[in-house]
């Protein structure tokens, strides 16, 4: 089964290499690139790959490359561990400040539909406002103290929050200068080689992405922002996208940054407006 998969994926990288308008995933890491440039390149790329397969399909992640691995992420989904953590999030942010207001009333809609927007470039900080950020200055306004990134409590929230977009389709935009150069440098980090392997998030996330590594296939960038928060097997829990890198920057013998650090809020701002048009299902089901 492995080496069929193994097999199939090498078969379509043949194919791009024998074409003429071929796009070439270290390409896509042009910093002179424009955003929507890169965007369209980067639908190409996965095109060229994966001819067969639908787009909608790129949320699955690595499930979408084995029907195996399918069969046990439905089965998984209907019990999906991660919902105790919806549960709990559910809680918090019904739960008022002491002001008596609750994390609704920093959002429009109550937050719905909010999340499939971040991250997005924040023209006032000059920064990338992530969910998690975005929570912490929701509790700030409201004259409570900041919650600790990776915090049981704010994972919670940032996955209720996110759930409340499901079924969308991520909307990451990037209008202007400042939000420009954040994606730019977000770009940069994506495809910056580091560690003792010397490896960049693009190396496995767009040059190897549906092949085996060790026992298990790599996801494909596009799409891999869509459902985090989620809950992995290895971890026993559900955790964020950044708790993912700082995971993938050990692996590589890279020393990982804390999280909400600059880099790591500008690399996911770049990742989701990848998985732009992907539709957001939290918390997800990952081994």
């Amino acid at each position: 089964m492995k080496q069929w998969f193994l097999t199939l994926s090498l078969g379509a990288l043949v194919g791009v290499a024998g074409s003429a308008q071929a796009v070439n995933w270290w390409d896509i890491g042009n910093l002179k690139t424009s955003p929507a440039q890169t965007l369209k390149e980067s639908h190409e790329l996965f095109k060229q790959q994966h001819p067969d397969l639908p787009f909608d399909k790129y949320a699955l992640g690595a499930y979408a490359f084995s029907p195996e691995l399918y069969s046990q992420y439905q089965e998984a989904m209907q019990f999906n561990p991660g919902d105790l953590t919806l549960s709990t999030g559910k809680a918090l942010w019904d739960k008022p400040f002491k002001n008596g207001k609750t994390y609704a009333s920093c959002y429009p809609d109550g937050g719905k539909g909010v999340a499939a927007h971040y991250p997005m470039y924040d023209s006032k900080t000059h920064e990338v406002e992530t969910i998690g950020t975005s929570i912490n200055a929701c509790r700030v306004a409201n004259g409570e103290a900041p919650l600790k990134y990776g915090s049981t409590d704010m994972i919670a929230l940032q996955t209720y929050l996110t759930s409340l977009s499901n079924g969308m389709p991520v909307a990451v935009k990037v209008d202007g200068p400042g939000a420009t150069k954040a994606f730019q440098e977000g770009k940069a980090y994506y495809f910056m080689k580091r560690g003792q392997l010397g490896f960049s998030c693009a190396s496995c996330h767009m040059a190897y992405d549906g092949k085996y590594l060790r026992d298990q296939i790599i996801s494909p960038a596009q799409g891999e922002t869509a459902h985090f928060p989620t809950y992995r097997a290895a971890w026993s829990a559900v955790n964020t996208l950044q708790k993912r890198i700082q995971g993938c920057n050990k692996n590589v013998g890279a020393q990982p940054q804390p999280l909400e650090s600059k880099d790591y809020r500008n690399v996911e701002y770049f990742m989701a407006y990848l998985s732009n048009g992907i539709k957001i299902n939290v918390p997800g089901y990952r081994p």
